[in-house]
Formats: C-alpha cells, sequence, structure tokens
C-alpha cells in the first residue's frame, strides 16, 4: 500500500464541514482524523469527500482578506483597493516614493514555503485528482469529486495568471525523488498567457461537465459547493480578463467573442440551476432587497460562496469560522471595531435617482448623460441611486442592529441597538485645526476620535432589512468586537457580477443589445423601470466606448466594496490609458481603443489623483463649536462637549430607509434632514494622501520576487523587472507573447 503524505498537517474535518452548514452547527456531533491517509481514502467515498472538503477549507475566499497569494481582495482597506477610488491611503503600488524591484514586489508567487503556497495547493489539487481517478469509486461518484478538485485548481491558477500573465502549468503530482534526471524534471519555465487561459479554462470545461447545476437535491452540508454554473461563470471571468486590453492590446473582437460565449454558457447554466439576480421581482423599500442578499446564505445570488458560523473560539474548538465583516464596519458605539472610512471621490461618483452621473462628477466618463437633479455636494444624500444608501452610511441615518450597546459603559451609544442612528458629525476645539485639512474633529454621540463621518455600509447584516441577523451580538467578546461572531455568506462570484461579466464581453463582441438589456436588468433589481429606460442613455447601443464607460461605471456601484474595483482599473488600464506601456516595450503599445483606454471611455487617468476624506462637522456659525477646554479623554467619554447639544438644536427624525418610501424631497424625513445639515453643518475634506497616486507602467504585471527565481532557474524575469539570473538586467518574459 503506497502511503501518501500531505506536504502539512491536513487540517480537521469538521472545519471543512462547517463550510457548508451555514448557521447550523449539528454537523460538530462527530469528528475524524485524517492527518494521514493513504491510497484507499480514494476507494471510499466518504474518504475522498473529505480530501475535497479540505480544498475548500484551504482555497476558499475570506470575507475580510486583503490581497494575498492565496484569497483575492474582498473590500477591505488593502493594497489593491487603496489604488481605487474606494480607500485612501498610498499603497506600495501608488506611494511615488516607494520604487519596487525584484527585492521588495509582494510575493504572489514562490511565498516562500514549499506547502502553504501558491504551488503547494494546486499540488494538492492534482494529488485529488490523480487519487480519484486512480480509485475504485463509480464514474458518477468520480465525476462530482473531480469536479471541485478542476475548480479549484483553475481558481488558483486564475489568481496567479491575472497577476503575472503566464506562470509555469504543473498538471500533475511532481516525484521528489530525483532521479537520473538530476532534477530537471520538476523544474517547469514559464508558459504562455494564453497557454495558461486556456488550461485554467479547459479545467473549468471539464468542471462543469461533471457538476451539478445545483447541489439543492442532496444533503444540506453541500450547501455553498461549487456547481456548474461556478466553473463556468469564473471561466467567463478568466477569458474577460484575456479580452481586455491589458491582454488584448489591439482590440481583436475575436477575444471578446470568445469571452462573450463563456459568459453566455455561464448565465444559461446558472439560469438552469435556479441561480439569478435576488430580488429582481420585489425590489422593496430603497433597493433593501439588494441589501438583504449580502446576509442570506440561500440567495440564488451565490454563485462561488464563502460560507461562515458563529462557533466561538474557545480551546480545543477547530471548527470556528467568523465572518468578521459585519464587526469590522459597524462605529466604535455599537460595539463594532470602528467602521471603515470612505472617501470623498466615492460619495460624488454614485448616481443620482434619475440613474445618471452627477453633473459636478469629473471621474465619471464624460461620454455619459449628467443627471436632471442638481448636485449639492454638502446634502449629498439627497436625489441618489437606491444602492447609495446601501453602501453608506452617514449622519443621521438609521442603523439598526440586534443587540444593547448600552452595557458597554462611558464610550457606549445610548440606545439600544434597534434604534441605533448613526450621528456622527464632528466639531473641534482649536480655529486652526478647523481649517486644516490635516485634522479631523471629535465626532457626537460618544465616537469622539473614532471620528469617521461617512462610514462603509455595503454587505452590512441591517435589522431592519433582515429581522433574523446572521451574527450573535457578544459585549463579552471585549471592546469593538461585539458583531465578531457572524455567520454571514461572502459571495466571491455573485450572478450580478455574471450578468456585467455577460455584458462587457457582448459589448466587445457587437452585441451591443444583449450588453444593454444586461445592465437595464441590474438597474431593474434596485428600482429603477421603463420609463426613464432603467437610467441609461438610449444611445448606448449605437456607441461601443460609450456602451464600455456605462458598463464599467455600473461596475463601480454595483460591485463597490466587493475587491472588483482594483481588477477593474487594472484589465483597462486607467491609471495611465496604456500610454507608458511602449518605454517597456514597443510591442506593447495600444493600437485598439483610440490608443489610450482613458481618453476612449472619457475618464480621466488616475494617476496624478489625491483621495479625500469626506467629514461633515457643525458649521462655524454654532456656538461653542471650538471651546478650548475639549480634550480627547472628555470628548470619548460622554456627550456634555457636543456644540449641537450645548445649543439645544434638536435632532430631526432619522433618515429610515425602510419606512420612507422616497429618498427625494418630498415632504418625508429626509427634507427635515436636508433643513438640518444646511442649519447645523458643513462639509470638509481632509488628506487621506500625502501624494498624488503614481502607478507605474511596469506594475500592470508584477514582476517575480528573486526568492523565485532562487527556486527555479528556468524562470524569466517579466520585462520591465530586474532578471536575477541574467545580473538583474531588465526581464524578458512577455506576458503578452502567444
Amino acid at each position: 500500500m503506497n502511503k501518501l503524505n500531505k506536504l502539512g498537517a491536513l487540517v480537521a474535518l469538521l472545519t471543512i464541514t462547517a463550510l457548508f452548514a451555514g448557521c447550523s452547527d449539528q454537523f460538530l456531533q462527530d469528528k475524524k482524523d485524517y492527518n494521514a491517509y493513504n491510497s484507499d481514502i480514494y476507494n471510499d467515498y466518504t474518504g475522498a469527500t473529505e480530501r475535497v472538503n479540505s480544498l475548500y477549507y484551504d482555497m476558499l475566499p475570506s470575507s475580510t482578506a486583503g490581497i494575498n497569494w492565496n484569497t483575492p481582495s474582498a473590500g477591505t482597506s488593502d493594497d489593491y483597493s487603496k489604488c481605487t477610488e474606494e480607500y485612501g491611503g498610498l499603497s506600495q503600488y501608488v506611494d511615488p516614493s516607494i520604487v519596487m524591484d525584484n527585492t521588495n514586489v509582494p510575493d504572489y508567487f514562490y511565498y516562500q514555503n514549499k506547502n502553504i503556497s501558491p504551488y503547494g495547493y494546486i499540488r494538492e489539487c492534482n494529488m485529488v485528482i490523480e487519487g480519484v481517478k486512480g480509485g475504485t469509486l463509480p464514474a458518477d461518484q468520480k465525476k462530482t469529486l473531480l469536479g471541485q478538485a478542476y475548480f479549484f485548481r483553475a481558481w488558483q491558477y486564475y489568481m496567479l495568471v491575472k497577476m503575472y500573465g503566464g506562470v509555469p502549468i504543473v498538471d500533475h503530482v511532481q516525484n521528489p525523488i530525483i532521479g537520473s534526471t538530476g532534477g530537471l524534471s520538476l523544474v517547469i519555465p514559464r508558459a504562455t498567457s494564453k497557454a495558461c487561459i486556456d488550461f485554467i479554462c479547459n479545467d473549468l470545461d471539464t468542471a462543469s461537465t461533471y457538476l451539478p447545476a445545483n447541489w439543492s437535491a442532496t444533503a444540506a452540508t453541500d450547501n455553498g459547493r461549487v456547481t456548474a454554473g461556478a466553473a463556468l461563470a469564473l471561466q467567463g471571468r478568466a477569458r474577460l480578463l484575456y479580452a481586455s486590453p491589458l491582454f488584448n492590446r489591439a482590440d481583436d473582437v475575436a477575444r471578446w467573442e470568445t469571452a462573450y460565449q463563456s459568459n453566455k454558457a455561464a448565465i444559461a447554466e446558472l439560469t438552469a440551476g435556479g441561480f439569478g439576480l435576488a430580488y429582481l421581482s420585489s425590489p422593496g423599500h430603497n433597493a433593501s432587497g439588494w441589501a438583504k442578499m449580502f446576509s442570506d446564505y440561500t440567495s440564488p445570488e451565490a454563485v462561488f460562496v464563502t460560507l461562515y458560523n458563529t462557533v466561538q473560539t474557545s480551546p480545543g474548538t477547530n471548527y470556528d469560522k467568523n465572518n468578521t465583516w459585519e464587526n469590522s464596519i459597524r462605529p466604535y458605539n455599537a460595539g463594532g471595531s470602528g467602521g471603515k472610512n470612505t472617501t470623498a471621490q466615492m460619495i460624488d461618483l454614485f448616481p443620482m435617482a434619475d440613474g445618471r452621473k452627477p453633473s459636478t462628477t469629473s471621474s465619471v466618463s464624460s461620454l455619459l448623460t449628467p443627471s436632471a437633479y442638481a448636485y449639492d455636494n454638502l446634502r449629498f444624500f439627497v436625489n441618489r441611486d437606491p444602492r447609495f444608501y446601501r453602501t453608506f452610511a452617514f449622519p443621521g441615518e438609521k442603523w439598526s442592529f440586534s443587540g444593547d450597546p448600552t452595557s458597554l459603559g462611558a464610550n457606549s451609544y445610548p440606545y439600544i441597538g434597534s434604534n441605533y442612528v448613526l450621528w456622527s458629525y464632528t466639531w473641534y476645539d482649536d480655529a486652526t485645526k478647523r481649517a486644516s485639512a490635516a485634522y479631523t474633529g471629535f465626532a457626537a454621540d460618544g465616537l469622539g476620535a473614532n471620528n469617521t463621518s461617512v462610514f462603509v455600509r455595503k454587505r452590512t447584516d441591517d435589522l431592519d432589512v433582515n429581522n433574523a441577523p446572521d451574527y450573535v451580538y457578544n459585549t463579552a467578546l471585549g471592546a469593538g468586537k461585539a458583531f465578531t461572531l457572524s455567520a454571514a455568506p461572502y459571495m466571491e462570484i455573485r450572478y450580478a457580477e455574471v450578468l456585467l461579466n455577460f455584458a462587457e464581453s457582448a459589448c466587445g463582441a457587437n452585441h451591443p443589445d444583449e450588453a444593454v438589456a444586461a445592465l437595464q436588468l441590474i438597474r431593474q433589481r434596485v428600482g429603477y423601470t421603463s420609463a426613464n429606460n432603467y437610467g441609461l442613455d438610449a444611445d448606448l447601443s449605437s456607441n461601443r466606448a460609450k456602451l464600455f464607460a456605462a458598463i464599467l461605471y455600473e461596475r463601480q456601484i454595483e460591485l463597490a466594496y466587493e475587491g472588483k474595483r482594483f481588477d477593474d482599473m487594472r484589465r483597462w488600464m486607467l491609471f495611465d490609458g496604456g500610454v507608458g506601456q511602449g518605454s517597456l516595450n514597443p510591442n506593447w503599445v495600444l493600437t485598439g481603443f483610440s490608443g489610450n483606454t482613458c481618453t476612449y471611455l472619457g475618464v480621466p487617468p488616475f494617476n496624478g489623483t489625491y483621495r479625500n476624506g469626506i467629514e461633515v462637522r457643525v458649521a462655524d456659525n454654532i456656538s461653542g463649536t471650538n471651546a478650548t477646554t475639549i480634550s480627547t479623554a472628555t470628548t470619548v467619554a460622554g456627550f456634555a462637549n457636543d456644540p449641537l447639544v450645548k445649543n439645544s438644536v434638536v435632532r430631526p427624525t432619522p433618515l429610515n430607509l425602510m419606512s420612507d418610501s422616497t429618498v427625494q424631497i418630498t415632504g418625508n424625513t429626509i427634507d427635515k434632514l436636508f433643513t438640518f445639515y444646511a442649519n447645523n453643518l458643513t462639509r470638509k475634506y481632509y488628506t487621506v494622501d500625502a501624494a498624488a497616486v503614481t502607478f507605474q507602467p511596469k506594475y500592470y504585471f508584477i514582476g517575480l520576487r528573486y526568492s523565485a527565481q532562487q527556486m527555479n532557474v528556468t524562470l524569466k524575469q517579466t520585462i520591465g523587472w530586474p532578471d536575477l539570473e541574467n545580473g538583474n538586467a531588465n526581464g524578458t518574459y512577455d506576458p503578452l507573447a502567444e
């Protein structure tokens, strides 16, 4: 019997089972030890399934992870998201004071660990594939197992290829015994980007034929497993990547057509499996249906999903898997960790209530028609797209939850969670600081120095939307951790993204009517109607560049804070329009897209941007605004120093998105909030970027860190990066060569 020793300890499988059980913990009754196994495990369906389950545990995306070799960006303020409008703060990719080379570029390739690394995970997939193929299980069981392993092998390669272009393709378990070749058989050079994309898509083709359309007919513990539709959706994403300007400099329509066919097949397969836009026929008040899907682990929107549970970490517990996103976005006075800041650019770019871009926004394509609504940048919450109110939280808006924060002490909010209103306006104890962009003020309602005026609200589990929240509110976990125990799912691929991928590829392949129809569906789901063409320009079908611009704008809104924006900016080379590519390689010059993607789309290059924080502060005319006796400690501890409280200014009835049927000024509570802002508050910008965003042309394809070349001397370095194997001369690997 040939014993296979896993590269590293195999996780306890009740953790794996937790991935598929949603909020249930009945699966915790049985514990088995699979730290070691032999080839006979593949002759038993239960044992082989546990081997597949280990792939889920290792390779499912994380809901709160930053970009890394083993997980994509998930909407946090990571190094990729801080290259976009979504977050300020200069990551190493856009900081002009940092020049990356092969000594300091992030390592997403080798990771200096033979087991916990991209190729360690690829080896795990190969072991499962070869083990199942060589086992004695019936053909139908083999296919079910193999489909999942092929999916995850493709997933790991996709994450590598989108960063580096071509990488070595290892499609079998390499024998570590050197043998007569002197180890040369273990050393594999980089394949072309096209070969890698084709390899990924072939794996996903196989997976789609082996996997079920839906796992609903099987055990509840199969919830969250990948499906045939998920495989084709990932294939569509990979084909779209290869059709985009990053790889497709000449705008080859054949590539767009291939992506179009892949995404069209994905939609057909997903539809057959019961997937689709959640709450399409019932948008609810102010897109409440759209908001609810993020906390619904049975949502038809969830194409590729990571499930969580509410099990608390404790000694001897190894099956806890908590989604901490809710805790990360909730304000400190509600029991959360303090919330996430947005930027003024994000607040200003969302559409108005008619679906059009704000008239004063220069960062949105000049090809798109401005809104008929006047935009007031102080009262930025008036007459906005319904998704605006579910993406951001601002002073005067109700943001309810299931819990009682009054036990948190002096820093707590004075009301129970079901009545929670975010009053996060600020004030200053110093007039100089008040006028300076280098400072932020003290926030109301005990928030004090935790002074985010406008919070990211996306993917929140709002009690008014979901009356059975996925979290267990627990203040005993400590300060800033009350929402930690959450089982809300994380959707890495959701149906709306598949529709947007389809729309973009259809536009590129010259099927504009189908692209427009996909955009209309996405907007219908949040409440737009055919009365004004769902807020879309009427001539999109006749203007390819304008249609591309509308699709990318829709992606900015629909997928905000889901970790997709950097990939879109990189695919379309939106930092400089691609104009710097010729300096790296004359063959890299864009010959399609008018030679400049930013010009083609009508958007300004993102390089040169200074992102600003947005603060809603007490207006200068309010007495006591600059009281000199205020200190940070006393401000955090209480409410007495709030100038509006001191001046007996009555706060208006909060904006309740579930009871107010419209967000337009029509005499409801938003009218009173509008007046409150006008009389008592003003808008301030504060500095979050120390310098202008500067994304270098060579960063569109990440170079290899020197450690990768040390371990594989056949690896060629990417053009534009120092090549360790050639005296640090310019690399010679061309990600665009076929």
